[in-house]
């Protein structure tokens, strides 16, 4: 197996294709990356900026170049001894009419190939779904959109369709009788009844009405598209029955101002294999499974053999000729059977490198029997941003947090009400199908045929908002202990709150734990083992909605701490906390990945680096809030008794603000506006004030109009003064954080990750923020200097990058200098112990190191944290004058001197290294033994 490295994310989108890639190859590979980690590249929907969106898994995406493009990319990756780690998307695709698959089941319905390939009930107890799929895709109420004349039928060489903008969707082959049937008597009248035109049409219509239900589907769908060709032929060959088709089109499509010109295009439609609606709708009700609540796409059954072997042929011919030498697993707990699915997938690939995208619980472990080598690294972002978080500031920043904003709810329960409110507003519709099928299942025993609907999607709720982690794997009657648990502990609270639905949580308990009764049947046992699969897939998306996109937007005690995969409640860790987690790491996922940014994170890394800093200075904080708070009073709009921006919001956006704030005053027009746009995104995230499904334009102008005026750059403007001389000082001791993060990320156990653009200061905040455009050249440059710099004088450099720190070079230095350590002793970090070190003196808890060995070699991480109290502002935290008698206790056997590989300079052995002597020019280390 080919383990990376270290691998280097690439968004890639129209902008940013496959030619544009292959230019940067090579400076990847100087910088020291072994694989370049590919966002999917697979067919998307038109204008797609992230290619989660596919239409085709088996094409090439043609907005990214063709398929020589793409061969002349690989054979750059290949030249410079680079792998390829491919992001693939088995969940989901786009709900779109680029979607073949999907447009087919539309236009053929039973009788399509695709029939059973999207996660659609067919048999849903609406009677309105029955047999159709809902299509929640249309911008007002459907009836509204019908007689605006914005649904339009249209005729072409396709066929027959029904177009919404740019939706353009087929309908059945039986409504091509609509274009014949009206007004053919006029027609006959004018060509004759013996007209060999007029007999063709004749035999179409015949065909269309006469299709054998008894034959095989292919021969229905064969005379079908006899039909459709048929009829194409006549309307190109005769211009009479061109008129009369085109006049029986403009004729469907009704007049605006006249209702009821509209009911024959209704009634067409209303026969379709589809329902056309207003997007609204997909969150009350439902009879597709989406990607979270994202109406556009529709999930795949990739459970199904045959689905799995379509939607990954192109995919596993690029495994098996070697263009991809690695996948990762885009949303795993969305899969029906996560193991399934990976169990395959590692049939199918063989012995290569696999890793999935999952969010793990701050004590949840990966489950030890998936056939991979880890995850995509949430948890380790968590656990190293939480490191340089002062937890024992706690108490206070949760004292200015209601002191500023008046907010007491606890996190616990805020994070109830999040979930509840998420499943009560955009998935209540699943939440509804979930206890339809629990009480379809269950009304099959006398012991459950008394539970109401109402009463089991309460308890349901009840559990799912109370789920302690994103989702269980119980599958084929296999419950592992931690399963058990989590699954135990939701009910036991539920109980706990709602004693009035004790029977219907002892019911689902029952089922989700599997506990059979004796007299089942094994096809019984599998409607058991369907709900709670079923069960399983809606925790995850619930959870995710809930906290990530709703609470993390609500609680914002301290906003560094809410990140994807995050424990905001967990205010920082100690170093033997993150020392734990790393030695587990290192036995159990030693080929894992390590990541501190990602195309999904709220902050990028070096802005929650800057955060950080903040909660060491608590009173500081406080008094620097409070001001901004006087002085922008007057900025605020107050209309119909309410003050807006609130106070839960102004305080998230000062701390944004202080995180995000540029190092250059030339950024900062694009700037304003980034923070307004994604202060926007905020607020209907929160969904407190308004909400993506019910935006409040009176809040969110308001909000924008505060945002304008605190950031007008005009000398009048005294809280841009007062704020940036505070942000100055908070962004100098950021640098320091975000170079000791870096180390730790490099020489940790698992391989470092880096998104795209990081490897100099990367402010971004959540998408689309952070997939802006990233100017490589200025990387190329930097980088081609310090290379040729550290081969002259590697301590000259360091003092010039020190020199202009604002300028990123300090951080592109140290992941060029680390990973060149870490290819040289690629044996140590792959395979190699972790050991944790024990530091002594007056500035101990300021020093984080580490040891990995392996063999009889040894290299030790050295890295600060904490520095406000320690060094000055624009002091560097350098020599023995700042670190006194700190030190590192070297163990007895270690009988050696030390090579700090960062700065080239030699630190003689001992029982104990001083810090001092080891932090003389660079503010981090990377000590390898003589």
């Amino acid at each position: 197996m080919r383990i990376p490295l270290a691998t280097y994310r690439i968004q890639f989108n129209p902008d940013f294709n496959f030619n544009q890639t292959k230019e940067i190859i090579a400076y990847l590979q100087e910088l020291g990356i072994s694989d370049l980690y590919a966002s999917p590249i697979f067919k998307a929907r038109s204008g797609s900026t992230h290619g989660y969106d596919v239409v085709d898994p088996n094409q090439l995406n043609p907005e990214l170049g063709t398929q020589e493009d793409f061969d002349q990319l690989m054979e750059e990756v290949k030249n410079n001894g680079m792998g390829w780690l491919q992001d693939i998307v088995p969940n989901h695709m786009a709900y779109d009419s680029q979607n073949q698959y999907l447009t087919d089941i539309f236009e053929f319905g039973s009788d399509s190939d695709y029939l059973e390939f999207f996660d659609i009930d067919w048999k849903h107890p609406y009677s309105d779904f029955q047999g159709r799929v809902l299509a929640p895709l249309l911008g007002d109420f459907y009836g509204n959109c019908l007689e605006n004349g914005q649904l339009k039928i249209s005729y072409g060489e396709a066929g027959l369709s029904v177009n919404y903008y740019s939706l353009k969707f087929p309908l059945k082959i039986e409504s091509y009788t609509y274009l014949i049937t009206p007004r053919l008597k006029e027609l006959e009248d004018r060509l004759g009844r013996r007209h060999p035109n007029v007999i063709k049409l004749l035999g179409v219509l015949y065909v269309l009405k006469n299709i054998p239900h008894e034959e095989s589907s292919q021969d229905r769908r064969s005379q079908a598209v006899f039909a459709k060709g048929l009829l194409w032929e006549l309307y190109q060959e005769n211009s009479d029955i061109q008129k009369f088709i085109d006049e029986n089109i403009e004729y469907l499509n009704g007049k605006t101002g006249d209702t009821e010109s509209f009911n024959f295009l209704d009634q067409l439609l209303s026969e379709q294999f589809f329902r056309l609606s207003y997007w609204k709708v997909g969150a009350e009700e439902l009879n597709y499974r989406r990607f979270f609540t994202v109406n556009e796409l529709i999930s795949v059954k990739v459970e199904d053999e045959k689905v799995f072997n379509k939607t990954h042929d192109l995919i596993l011919k690029f495994v098996r000729s070697g263009k991809f030498t690695g996948l990762r697993i885009d949303h795993i707990d969305g899969l029906y059977n996560p193991l399934q699915y990976l169990q395959g997938i590692r049939e199918k690939v063989g012995n290569v490198y696999l890793t999935v995208e999952k969010i793990l619980d701050v004590e949840e472990e990966l489950p030890s029997n998936w056939p991979i080598e880890g995850t995509s690294g949430y948890e380790f972002l968590i656990y190293l941003n939480s490191l340089f978080c002062q937890r024992q500031n706690e108490d206070r920043f949760s004292q200015i947090y209601r002191d500023v904003t008046g907010l007491s709810a606890s996190f616990k329960q805020l994070l109830i009400d999040k979930k509840r409110l998420i499943a009560d507003r955009n998935l209540a519709g699943d939440a509804d199908n979930l206890a339809g099928l629990l009480k379809r299942i269950a009304g099959q025993y006398r012991y459950g045929r008394d539970f109401t609907l109402q009463g089991l999607q309460t308890a349901i709720l009840e559990v799912l908002v109370r789920f302690p982690v994103y989702r269980t794997y119980i599958n084929e009657g296999q419950v592992s202990e931690e399963d058990r648990y989590y699954v135990q502990f939701a009910i036991q609270e539920a109980k706990g709150q709602h004693p009035e639905l004790i029977n219907e949580l002892n019911l689902i308990e029952k089922f989700l734990l599997l506990e059979y009764d004796d007299y089942l049947s094994d096809e019984n046992k599998q409607l058991w083992l369907h709900f709670v699969s079923k069960f399983q897939q809606f925790s995850g998306p619930l959870t995710a909605k809930g906290v990530e996109d709703t609470l993390f937007y609500v609680y914002n005690r301290f906003v560094s701490l809410n990140e994807v995969g995050g424990a905001p409640h967990q205010f920082g860790i100690s170093s033997d906390m993150f020392h734990q987690f790393n030695k587990k790491r290192a036995k159990s996922w030693p080929h894992t990945m390590n990541t501190t940014s990602t195309h999904d994170t709220k902050r990028s890394e070096d802005l929650r680096a800057r955060l950080n800093v903040i909660s060491e200075i608590p009173d500081e904080w406080e008094a620097q809030v409070r001001t901004w708070i006087a002085l922008n009073r007057d900025k605020k709009i107050e209309t119909e008794g309410r003050i807006i921006p609130d106070g839960n919001d102004e305080y998230f956006l000062y701390q944004n603000l202080i995180g995000s704030y540029p190092f250059y005053e030339t950024e900062y027009p694009e700037f304003v506006e980034r923070v307004k746009q994604f202060a926007i995104k905020a607020v209907r995230e929160a969904k407190v004030h308004t909400a993506w499904l019910r935006p409040d334009s009176v809040y969110e102008e308001g909000f924008f109009t505060f945002v304008d005026k605190i950031l007008n750059p005009s000398e009048d403007n005294q809280f841009l003064q007062e704020f940036r001389n505070f942000q100055q000082k908070i962004a100098f001791y950021g640098m320091f954080n975000s170079l000791s993060q870096t180390l730790i990320k490099i020489t940790s156990p698992g391989l470092p990750d880096f998104y795209q653009g990081t490897e100099l200061w990367d402010l971004s905040l959540v998408d689309p923020d952070n997939r802006r455009p990233v100017n490589y050249q200025k990387r190329m440059q930097f980088l081609e200097e310090i290379k040729r710099r550290s081969q002259e004088d590697t301590l000259s450099l360091i003092e010039e990058l020190k020199a202009s720190p604002e300028d990123g070079r300090m951080k592109l230095f140290l992941i060029y200098q680390g990973l060149i350590v870490r290819k040289q002793y690629l044996e140590v970090y792959q395979q190699g112990t972790y050991i944790p070190l024990e530091i002594t003196g007056d500035y101990a808890e300021h020093i984080l190191a580490f040891a990995r060995t392996y063999g009889q070699q040894i290299i030790i991480t050295v890295v600060p944290q904490f520095l406000t109290n320690l060094v000055e502002p624009q002091q560097f935290p350098l020599g023995e004058n700042i670190w006194k008698d700190t030190a590192i206790e070297i163990p007895e056997d270690w009988e050696t001197d030390w090579k700090n590989t960062l700065t080239n300079q030699l630190i003689k052995g001992g029982h104990s290294l001083k810090i001092g002597d080891i932090l003389t020019v660079f503010p981090v280390a990377l000590l390898t033994s003589c």
